[in-house]
Order: structure tokens, then C-alpha cells, then sequence
């Protein structure tokens, strides 16, 4: 829930702050040009990020691999256009670091390792309960035609 009201509530009042704090000091004609100028540079990098990773999973797809590093960076690439084309400097801010590649690399492996932390869990022997059996259903099925 609040990472939802961060995202409908807090994310635009600070765009609607930023752009008015711009404005106010390099102007509102300016102001619109630069946020146009980051989305069609957005729209160049993400068309060029997009066909580079699609040559590699073709290339990892050709090889009989699975090619999940590409699909992370691809739903990366995806996000980071729909900010790039969100007017507003913060947004514009977090679609530029999920398009380039070296900030892309370095979120994908935080968040890769982020994930493995806390979803690894260890093997238990059967009927062992240690507590941390969240999604655990016991009980018996029983098929009725």
C-alpha cells in the first residue's frame, strides 16, 4: 500500500515541484524544451538499447539458451521508456538509469541478489517446522467425479 501511495501521490507532487522550481529559474519555454528534448533523447536510447538486447537473446534463443538476462533487461528497457515519456525531471531521472547500460547492469544485479537473499530457503526434513513455512497448506484431497 505504500509503495503505491508513493508512487500516485509523492512521485507527482515532486515532478509538479521540480518543473515549477525549473521554471522558475531558467524559464517555462526552456523548461518544456528540456523535458521534450530528455523524452526524444529517451526514445533514441531505448531504441537503440532495445535492438542491441534483442540481438542477444536471438543470439542465447539461435544457441538453445535461455535467454533471461535479456528479458530482464528488456521489462527494464520497458519501464524505463514509459518514465522517459512521463513529463518531469524525476521520472525522466529513473528511465534514464533503467536505459543505460551500466546503471542497468548495477540495478539488475542489486535487485538479483536482493532476491536470492531473501527467497533462498534450505531444505527441512519432513515434519519439521521451524516457523518459516508461510505458504504451507496441510491437509488431505480427496478427487469426487
Amino acid at each position: 500500500m505504500r509503495v503505491i501511495l508513493f508512487l500516485f501521490v509523492v512521485i507527482p507532487i515532486l515532478e509538479m515541484w521540480l518543473l515549477i522550481t525549473v521554471g522558475g529559474v531558467i524559464g517555462p519555454l526552456p523548461t518544456i524544451g528540456l523535458v521534450l528534448l530528455t523524452a526524444m533523447l529517451g526514445v533514441v536510447l531505448i531504441r537503440q538499447q532495445g535492438f542491441s538486447t534483442l540481438t542477444r537473446a536471438r543470439a542465447k534463443m539461435s544457441e538453445g539458451k535461455l535467454p533471461a538476462s535479456e528479458m530482464i533487461e528488456g521489462l527494464f528497457l520497458a519501464i524505463g521508456g514509459a518514465l522517459l515519456l512521463t513529463p518531469g525531471f524525476f521520472t525522466d531521472a529513473l528511465g534514464f538509469a533503467c536505459v543505460l547500460p551500466g546503471i542497468r547492469h548495477l540495478m539488475i544485479a542489486w535487485g538479483v541478489r536482493q532476491f536470492k537473499f531473501r527467497n533462498v530457503t534450505t531444505p527441512r526434513a519432513p515434519g519439521e517446522n521451524t516457523g518459516n513455512a508461510r505458504h504451507t497448506i496441510d491437509g488431505e484431497f480427496r478427487r469426487e467425479d
